[in-house]
């Protein structure tokens, strides 16, 4: 992680820890970046906080201050923004949005006309300039950049959706949890064109209700929706709609473990799951893996972030992969996470095999689990202490072959996160606050 950007972009407390001058530098130095060679166009879109119209407007001042053209998609989801990038070709995409952060906090992520969120060097640039904005001129006269409102964004990504999922869900009751979010403005276009009976909730975002109780964080009131209203299942989304949960017909979780399962034997099927391989993060449960060896399926296993997760599988030719959230990428269309998209998937996939979606991760069996985060002064001094470390090692031999133990750093906020899967919860429990009372202990909690 670097000194602003972290394992999704740059994110923080709007007017705080996230200044405006940061966005506007981000937009001079990318425009500038973008511009050394042939004039520049950059698409910016945006989420439903509060805050993004503010960002926005420093960002395209910025860019077009650096003589790049700026194409304003409007309130979309992070997954509309990155296809637009790609499929124009546009030098790149710049989404502002704290994904499932709550509405005071904000951030920016920038994609490649690739579709792929930049890379570190890049990043590291930026981050320079954030430090020292120095040598990049004003452009003048002509040269300064255009700022266009782009309003037929949204329809050419819901068409691209529509044409590569082209559904009848005839008969098929569903809930789905907008999260307040972006795909309020996404999402029904498409979902109502499969002949589904759909009902949404958290589709009436005000700037401040964003994941507020909602989305794919906060699964209570769809889960509680479902159980009581005869559906056949339900998801959420986040609050940029690049991930996505589902509940089953009883309103219990199927979480992104599960359905990289589904979806993974779904492609293996088809003969479509390269290299025989599913990319997980080091936070995919143990369970998964002894399903996945059941089914003959391999798997490779990355550092948290979406942007791991593609990297091995655009190095090693993989074609699915994801994070237990609910962030998961399929390569055969895109590689970047896409919470419609993957819904899409399982919908297909369940209408295929005319099953419903408890029957279909059956097979897969979730361990216990329990994660839980610290705040701490100083994350680097917590991970590199001798005496916890050591501590995390003892527990890890008294799990081996059923249970992990997993200590890492957020990549985003000032936290611990601390995490045990066991055979049952007390197990999780006790060797979880082991290591929070050890890190409090020694002082080193906020």
């Amino acid at each position: 992680m670097g000194r602003y950007f972290g394992t999704d972009g740059i994110r923080g407390k709007a007017n705080e820890t996230l200044a405006l001058s940061t966005a506007y530098k981000v937009g001079r130095f990318v425009g500038s970046y973008y511009d050394a060679e042939d004039k520049a166009k950059v698409f910016i879109g945006k989420d439903t906080r509060l805050s993004s119209s503010m960002y926005e407007s420093m960002l395209a001042a910025g860019l077009s201050a650096s003589g790049a053209d700026v194409y304003l998609v409007g309130y979309c989801s992070t997954p509309c923004l990155a296809y637009l990038t790609m499929v124009h070709k546009f030098s790149c995409g710049v989404m502002i949005s704290a994904s499932h952060n709550p509405y005071y906090d904000n951030g920016i992520k920038i994609f490649g006309n690739d579709g792929l969120k930049i890379g570190e060097d890049v990043e590291g640039l930026i981050e320079d300039y954030i430090d020292k904005p120095e040598g990049i001129p004003y452009c003048t006269n002509s040269a300064i950049g255009k700022i266009i409102e782009y309003k037929q964004g949204i329809a050419e990504y819901q068409k691209w959706l529509r044409e590569i999922y082209p559904l009848d869900l005839l008969g098929m009751k569903i809930c789905v949890d907008l999260a307040n979010g972006s795909n309020c403005y996404t999402a029904k276009e498409v979902l109502g064109s499969m002949n589904l009976d759909v009902t949404y909730i958290n589709d009436s975002p005000d700037g401040t209700n964003i994941n507020r109780d909602c989305g794919s964080t906060h699964l209570k009131m769809l889960k509680d929706t479902v159980k009581n209203g005869s559906y056949d299942l339900g998801f959420a989304f986040d609050g940029d709609a690049d991930r996505v949960l589902f509940v089953d017909e009883n309103g219990d979780n199927v979480e992104g473990d599960q359905l990289m399962y589904l979806l993974s034997k779904h492609l293996k099927n088809h003969g479509m799951l390269l290299n025989n391989t599913l990319v997980t993060t080091v936070m995919s449960n143990i369970g998964l893996y002894k399903a996945l060896d059941n089914c003959g399926i391999s798997y490779a296993v990355t550092p948290v972030g979406d942007k791991n997760v593609v990297d091995c599988m655009v190095d090693n030719g993989f074609c699915i992969g994801g994070e237990q959230s609910g962030h998961i990428i399929c390569s055969h269309d895109a590689y970047f996470g896409d919470g419609l998209k993957t819904a899409l998937m399982v919908l297909s996939a369940l209408s295929e095999q005319n099953c419903s979606l408890k029957d279909a991760v059956k097979e897969l069996h979730i361990y216990p689990q329990l994660l839980v985060n610290v705040k701490v002064k100083d994350k680097t001094i917590v991970l590199n202490d001798d005496e916890i470390n050591v501590r995390i090692d003892e527990i890890g031999k008294q799990l081996e072959g059923n249970g992990r133990i997993l200590v890492r750093p957020s990549g985003t906020e000032p936290l611990i996160r601390v995490m045990v899967e066991a055979e049952n919860d007390d197990i999780c429990r006790k060797h979880v606050y082991e290591v929070i009372d050890l890190i409090k202990e020694k002082g080193y909690a906020a």
